[in-house]
């Protein structure tokens, strides 16, 4: 079992602390690419239970005969094909403050000093998930958007990405992450810009602008360089993540009291075995993009 710079020798597994639960309610709102819209998290719990490997099984469909009275039927073994899903990062916040008790940042995640380490932590967690799709998505040709036309142009160019997806049978609940200023364009088009669409109720958790052409319509800053559009779902990535809660304690280095929290998480591109290419050893080639993500740059002019 690989052992990562984390890890104390011999240390397989990290057991959560009692505040975990409360702190991911205030962390996934704050997300957009490691955010249930975008990655699934399937395979969280059994991180927390088994370690810092999970061996994904897929199931090979099976193959559909021809029946008849003289050749009767013939039985299929089960095939499956592996894939891992490993916890890579390990990121850690830690503060010097000369009284916990004075700024109340112990016990109460709403205190200033626990908001900010959140937001810092949500935004590093986002950018590396953001990341992961990004490499792992389908590149498709850029998308020209001329000044005078833009809001149509990008439009259509959802509309491109909806067509590809649709032609790989990926299935609906789909999900489409855009820079804030493609937003800015899209936002014009009527499409999006009646209030039916834009002012829908509950649309800006996690980033979420609106519904479109079967796509839940998310805006981040955090877009990974060179690309303007991602789409997709869910099921084609997961992002597994583990806190290991707030801390509090004496400094042993400086005469202040201190106050951190460590955030376990990785992520990665799911295959599957009717879409992309399985290797003699039953694993997948994970060096050829995923059908189920898109990608594209924009062209401003």
């Amino acid at each position: 079992m690989t052992t990562y710079v984390y890890q104390q020798p011999g240390t397989t597994t990290f057991i959560p602390e009692i505040w975990d639960a409360e702190l991911l309610t205030q962390f996934d709102p704050l997300l957009v690419w490691a955010s249930p819209i975008v990655s699934n998290r399937k395979y969280e719990g059994s991180i927390s239970k088994a370690g810092d490997v999970v061996h994904i099984n897929s199931l090979i469909r099976p193959s559909v005969g021809d029946y008849t009275v003289a050749d009767g039927m013939t039985a299929q073994r089960p095939e499956t094909v592996v894939q891992k899903l490993t916890i890579t990062e390990a990121k850690y916040l830690q503060l010097l403050i000369e009284n916990a008790e004075q700024v109340q940042a112990i016990g109460d995640l709403d205190s200033p000093i626990n908001q900010q380490m959140i937001r810092a932590l949500a935004r590093e967690a986002d950018t590396f998930m953001g990341g992961i799709i990004a490499a792992g998505a389908t590149a498709v040709p850029n998308i020209a958007a001329p000044a005078a036309s833009a809001p149509q142009a990008l439009y259509g160019g959802i509309l491109d990405l909806m067509l590809a997806l649709d032609e790989a049978d990926i299935p609906g609940g789909r999900y489409a992450v855009v820079s804030p200023r493609v937003k800015r364009h899209l936002i014009e088009h009527p499409a999006i810009s009646n209030a039916s669409a834009y002012g829908e109720g509950g649309v800006t958790a996690n980033g979420v602008v609106a519904r479109l052409a079967g796509f839940t319509l998310l805006t981040t800053t955090a877009m990974p360089a060179g690309v303007d559009i991602v789409a997709g779902h869910s099921e084609f990535a997961t992002y597994a993540s583990q806190f290991t809660g707030f801390r509090q304690g004496q400094s042993e280095k400086y005469r202040a009291d201190y106050i951190d929290t460590l955030h376990l998480y990785g992520g990665k591109i799911v295959r599957f075995p009717e879409l992309d290419t399985q290797l003699p050893d039953s694993s997948f080639d994970e060096t050829k993009p995923t059908k189920g993500i898109v990608k594209a740059a924009v062209d401003w002019s």
